[in-house]
């Protein structure tokens, strides 16, 4: 079986082209748990609870990839935790940096911030300066993590098309 990643900053369609691609697949897909994590929260979100929720999406990928159908969308990885707790805490635990160095991926999808702004409130950083800094840290990251990667940008359709397109060349 075969993962896939897509990784970006926030509003940048990942939950909306990991959906298309795990219908268009016939597959799962697993969402970020992070989202479910926060809605039941009903606090701030501290450092510490950055372990429960790296802890929640990796089991949470484990129960979805016995259900895939060969290939395995997700919508982030851990990655995604270690960015927000360096930005925001200037660190990141070190457990988390040790499942990172476990994660396996086949190719990551990075989305652009080319998509407007939706707001939600989880989302903390509509400048475009800070999308733009969260884009590059992002691809400083694929680029850096030596698995393959395209960069997705344009109209929602646009995405889909280029995602199907890579996603296909790796089941090949």
């Amino acid at each position: 079986m075969k993962k896939v990643v897509v990784i970006g900053p926030e509003s940048t369609g990942k939950s909306t082209l990991s959906e298309k691609l795990a219908s268009h697949f016939n597959t799962v897909w697993t969402p970020e748990y992070a989202r479910e994590y926060l809605d039941q929260l009903h606090r701030p979100y501290e450092q510490s609870d950055l372990l429960e929720i790296a802890a929640g999406q990796i089991a949470l990928e484990q129960h979805q990839a016995q259900k895939a159908n060969q290939v395995l969308i997700c919508d982030t990885d851990l990655y995604v935790i270690k960015v927000w707790s360096e930005h925001k805490y200037g660190n990141c635990d070190p457990r988390i940096l040790a499942q990172i160095a476990k994660q396996q991926c086949d190719l990551y999808l990075l989305t652009y911030i080319d998509l407007p702004w939706e707001e939600d409130p989880q989302r903390e950083y509509p400048d475009l300066q800070m999308r733009q800094y969260f884009y590059d840290i992002y691809r400083d990251i694929v680029i850096k993590s030596g698995v393959e990667w395209k960069d997705i940008r344009g109209s929602y359709e646009e995405r889909e098309a280029l995602a199907i397109t890579a996603v296909e060349s790796l089941l090949k």
